[in-house]
């Protein structure tokens, strides 16, 4: 709008300020605010201004002109800063959400925090951001949600606050959501899949649940392990999030016992897991729960006879690609194989178990293995073992011998202690 001089008297004195008016949409009519405290008429004067109104009342008109020549020189093509690009990948999510109708669920549940937002608008932004793209959730906030087409209604401080809250209602967001899904799209529980895994922070201090443990990324940062349990066509029915030093072997039983239990599935439970998770006890207590599993395993752990079976290239049958060229190789053989464990009460339980075993060869993966272990043997071969240290050989150190001038096996140099190991020695 504009900028005027207001004069207000206080204690018989005259006081100067200039104020900007504008048009507020909430009142509908012209509201004013302070743009710059001036000061009292006398004082000024003192200071050597010998008339401080038509001053300022300068000052007032040059800040109106100013604003004139601005809006002279506005691009009138240019309608916002903003992109008009939206993002509409998540339109399908968004259906399948509405049709859930969980909305007034999540109101029950986050009435006793009286937040100042919608839990489960929080809930949804996020849910459609990340299927659009998977960022962190200032990114998310800065520059996905914008580009939604469904407009946000809160900052981002409730963002963070809305996500603890679900953070510590997990379960209670699962079941929810579960019960809905099962109402509308009916889940299939003749059977359902078990898998384990882990996510990493990147944080250095650890908390309750984020401990530091063997990460399949294998860093050093704190981790969670989550246990996920879903239907036959895949749906997920349940989720539980455990501390991440806990090891998987032992939790994963409970967690197939805990997440059946809450959500009244009977059928046969198959447990997929990688070779950390296949010891002798799970596979047992699967089989004697009348449950499947498929599990991978470690070429080096298993028995001779075993190992042979696996590296005789008889048996395998190739599988070409649309062009012709080799894919893969695969065999499989059914047998029978001995597992054992011992009990808390240091009993060793057998069982002779029967099962499918399928080995397979990807010429692609392969070839790309074979040249990084040659180049980690030519690495190996530039390095003697009395110049180089331990460190610096890494994975190549596995392809070479470290041998003395007898040809006895010797171990290469040690790393190096660092500047504060040394002090630290030297001070003891």
């Amino acid at each position: 709008m504009a900028y005027f001089l207001k004069k207000t008297k206080r204690n018989d004195r005259l006081y100067l300020s200039i104020y900007e008016s504008f048009y507020s949409p909430e009142t509908k009519n012209t509201r004013h605010k302070s743009f710059r405290k001036i000061g009292f008429v006398d004082a000024l004067i003192e200071q050597g201004i010998d008339d401080p109104i038509s001053h300022f009342q300068k000052e007032v008109n040059e800040l109106n002109s100013k604003r004139e020549t601005e809006k002279c020189h506005i691009n009138f093509q240019q309608i916002s800063d903003v992109s008009p690009e939206l993002c509409l990948g998540y339109v399908p999510i968004a259906k399948i959400l509405n049709m859930l109708d969980v909305k007034e669920h999540f109101g029950y549940l986050s009435s006793s925090r009286k937040f100042e937002f919608d839990v489960y608008d929080v809930f949804f932004a996020l849910v459609y951001a990340r299927v659009v793209a998977p960022l962190s959730k200032n990114h998310t906030f800065h520059d996905i949600l914008p580009k939604l087409y469904v407009q946000k209604s809160f900052s981002y401080d409730q963002l963070l606050e809305g996500l603890e809250f679900m953070g510590e209602e997990y379960e209670k967001l699962i079941e929810i959501l579960t019960v809905a899904t099962d109402d509308n799209f009916i889940l299939d529980s003749s059977h359902s899949y078990f898998d384990c895994t882990n996510y990493y922070f990147e944080i250095d201090k650890e908390s309750t649940l984020q401990k530091r443990g063997p990460s399949k990324e294998n860093r050093r940062d704190p981790i969670v392990g989550m246990g996920r349990l879903l239907d036959a066509q895949m749906l997920p029915v349940g989720m539980k999030i455990f501390p991440g030093n806990e090891s998987e072997k032992p939790v994963m039983r409970d967690l197939i016992h805990d997440l059946k239990s809450r959500n009244n599935i009977k059928g046969r439970t198959i447990q997929i897991a990688d070779k950390g998770l296949n010891c002798a006890k799970n596979i047992i207590e699967a089989i004697d729960n009348g449950d499947g599993y498929l599990f991978s395993k470690s070429v080096k752990t298993l028995s001779e006879r075993e190992r042979q079976w696996v590296l005789l290239d008889d048996g395998f049958e190739t599988v070409f690609d649309q062009n012709g060229e080799p894919f893969y190789k695969i065999k499989e053989c059914i047998d029978t194989f001995t597992y054992s464990y011992k009990d808390d009460y240091g009993n060793v339980i057998t069982r002779n178990i029967k099962e499918k075993r399928t080995v397979t060869y990807n010429f692609s993966l392969a070839k790309k293995k074979l040249m990084e272990i040659n180049r980690m043997i030519e690495k190996a071969k530039t390095h003697r073992a009395g110049q180089a240290k331990k460190e610096e050989y890494g994975e190549s150190s596995k392809y070479m011998q470290f041998l003395d001038d007898q040809g006895k096996s010797i171990k290469p140099p040690a790393k190096s202690k660092s500047y504060r190991q040394r002090q630290r020695t030297s001070r003891i």
